[in-house]
């Protein structure tokens, strides 16, 4: 295995937010006062020269700034901060670098500063055009917001741009979630991110959970909207990823792949591969902004090296996701495994009509994609 085989991505977490979702689990945290931009630029920086090691020479395919809400930060603190990352990576020549912004008006105004300074991808959380569904996720905007958002990024040279949508929305029925999905469409954006919402734990709606729709009401949600995107022009590639053609997510991609991604900011996380022995590990960091902010302490919280055992549904959680699946080249460099370390368990699914086999890839079928998790399982140890 040749480790310039293996795609390289970077990921950076903005942990700041102005108001924490009640649904959201992710890293994040209400800023009070104003943000330590330097701060944060000069911590960034020294996390990502202790990342260079996990590098190996690979040029950047993509970048993401996901948060919290990157928007927040100012477009002079993206242009220093991409200088620095540049400064020590290669850029692949298509590199895809991606911000997710919050359809807030006063982020609004910096989205031609953003793209000069390289950004070439946003990804908008509208979440809902229904002002009565965004008030009850906690957004902080309205549903015109989110469409200036989105007519303000095109306006300034987005020509890149996703738009996340939920579906299965407290008090939801499917006309209502066809019509967020009809709003998003009519915007036309490259890509939907559409989703179901979960609770998850650890977030307000796990303490106290809203009333959600029944699963066949859901179910029909989820049939109904990937028809409408579908007739839209838009291919689904991913469980809850549709683009139209050609503009499916790298960074995103390069995760369902089993690729390689750096990762620097607080709690980010990230997955390398080392060649010489073989091994894949997991590293994150530390939580806290106050802790990855103290030049006294250690960005890294922990490193879990991937046990061989573990590999099969570590790759399979991904590799799954996708509705095209995987090469089985693809299994094999990313994972020092062979077909035959799991060919009983892909039989055994594809007789059951949940895998389809061949010479070079596997596939999820529609029923497996709709049955994912008991396919999973399989996968065991």
């Amino acid at each position: 295995m040749k480790l310039s085989e293996i795609p390289l991505s970077l990921y950076i977490h903005v942990p700041w937010c102005v108001k924490k979702c009640p649904y959201c689990d992710f890293n994040s945290h209400e800023a009070s006062g104003v943000i330590p931009e330097q701060a944060f630029l000069s911590a960034l920086s020294a996390d990502l020269r202790e990342e260079l090691q996990y590098a190996r020479g690979r040029p950047l395919v993509s970048i993401f700034i996901g948060g919290g809400t990157p928007s927040l930060l100012s477009a002079n603190f993206y242009h220093k901060l991409l200088g620095v990352i540049s400064d020590h990576l290669d850029f692949a020549e298509d590199i895809e670098i991606t911000m997710e912004a919050n359809p807030g008006t006063f982020e609004q105004e910096k989205f031609s500063g953003f793209r000069q300074a390289g950004i070439n991808r946003l990804s908008i959380g509208a979440q809902s055009f229904s002002s009565a569904q965004l008030k009850s996720l906690g957004r902080i905007h309205d549903e015109h917001e989110a469409v200036r958002a989105v007519k303000s990024a095109q306006a300034v040279g987005f020509d890149n741009l996703n738009i996340d949508i939920m579906f299965g929305l407290s008090g939801q029925t499917a006309d209502h979630a066809m019509e967020d999905l009809r709003q998003a469409i009519a915007l036309n954006p490259q890509h939907i991110s559409w989703y179901q919402l979960t609770i998850e734990p650890n977030t307000r709606y796990y303490n106290k959970p809203p009333s959600l729709p029944e699963d066949d009401l859901i179910w029909a949600m989820q049939v109904q909207g990937k028809q409408l995107l579908k007739e839209a022009g838009f291919i689904n590639y991913e469980i809850s990823a549709y683009a139209q053609s050609g503009r499916q997510a790298s960074h995103n991609l390069n995760y369902w792949q089993f690729g390689d991604y750096l990762a620097i900011g607080p709690g980010a996380h990230g997955k390398v591969t080392r060649s010489d022995p073989f091994e894949v590990q997991r590293h994150w960091k530390t939580r806290q902004p106050v802790d990855y902010l103290n030049a006294e302490k250690s960005f890294m919280a922990g490193i879990k090296v991937i046990e061989k055992k573990d590999m099969p549904l570590e790759f399979m959680l991904n590799g799954l996701r996708l509705v095209n699946g995987f090469t089985w080249e693809q299994f094999e460099k990313r994972t020092g495994l062979i077909l035959s370390d799991v060919e009983d368990k892909v039989e055994l699914l594809a007789t059951k009509g949940l895998l389809k086999n061949s010479l070079n890839a596997l596939q999820p079928t529609e029923k497996g994609h709709q049955y994912l998790n008991f396919v999973l399982e399989e996968f065991l140890d």
